[in-house]
């Protein structure tokens, strides 16, 4: 996915950022759940030198800074496993009041991923470009 964001190819890509990219995830289990890329690959955070590591862990704050202020959403859930896929990456979800009531305090994988909206222009392009947006001016760029 990285190499995609770098040749402008990956259809989520939603930014650059100082630690990787950020990008809208293939299924929108919950609306506007992102991931974030380090760019260069590595296998995990402790792979990443101090410094590093700080920038990665504030870039994933941001993008929830800016998930909270675009989607209403009451809280953001976050997640770095890397059991499956053995390369950094952090899961970033926005949690909306709204949610049912059966599934208000599941963990994300816990959801029905296969009713989940595929990841699209026409649904998800407006968001995109205000995340992107959002996340240009927290960067300062």
């Amino acid at each position: 996915m990285v190499e995609a964001c770098r040749d402008g190819r990956h259809p989520g890509c939603v930014a650059s950022v100082h630690s990787g990219w950020v990008v809208l995830a293939e299924r929108q289990v919950l609306p506007g759940y992102c991931l974030l890329l380090p760019d260069p690959v590595v296998p995990d955070l402790n792979a990443l030198a101090p410094p590093a590591r700080a920038q990665f862990l504030a870039d994933m704050a941001a993008i929830g800074d800016a998930l909270l202020a675009l989607t209403g959403a009451v809280r953001i859930n976050y997640a770095i496993f890397g059991n499956l896929e053995p390369a950094l990456h952090a899961h970033v979800f926005p949690r909306q009041r709204g949610e049912p009531e059966s599934t208000r305090t599941a963990q994300p994988w816990a959801l029905d991923w296969s009713a989940a909206p595929a990841l699209s222009e026409a649904l998800h392009g407006d968001l995109r470009r205000a995340l992107a947006a959002l996340l240009g001016r927290a960067a300062g760029r």
